[in-house]
């Protein structure tokens, strides 16, 4: 059986508001969220938790797609880079400068495209964009 879940792509309006939207259609009846991060949505999806409890597979609708990739684009991509590059930051620092100089050369993934990447990596979703 197919579970529907789906994303309110008008809500997203930055990374902050992508993860609220993502916990409130996947976190429910969860008494945790995920935090914003690309490696605990990847885990996210694997399952076990939350609306994909028991779910073998899943049918996302992505309501107003356009939008989403539009607030996590270019700009909000390059926001997100420079502050894994500011002063004392834990992050791999080359690995970030390549990302921006990837991004600003205009072959880099934005954080939307990186967002599809990790979905795609997940054969049990069925990504549907409306």
């Amino acid at each position: 059986m197919v579970k529907r879940i789906e994303i309110e792509g008008n809500a997203i309006n930055d990374i902050a508001s992508f993860y609220a939207e993502i916990n409130r259609v996947f976190m429910v009846g969860e008494s945790w969220t995920i935090g914003p991060s690309l490696d605990a949505l990847d885990d996210l999806l694997y399952g076990g938790y939350g609306a994909l409890q028991s779910a073998q597979s899943i049918d996302l609708v992505w309501h107003d797609m356009d939008h989403s990739r539009n607030a996590l684009g270019y700009q909000t991509t390059r926001n997100y880079y420079l502050d894994k590059l500011k002063p004392k930051s834990p992050y791999n620092k080359r690995l970030f400068e390549e990302k921006l100089i990837a991004l600003e050369n205009g072959t880099g993934e934005t954080y939307f495209d990186t967002i599809l990447s990790i979905l795609a990596d997940h054969p049990n979703i069925r990504l549907i964009s409306q």
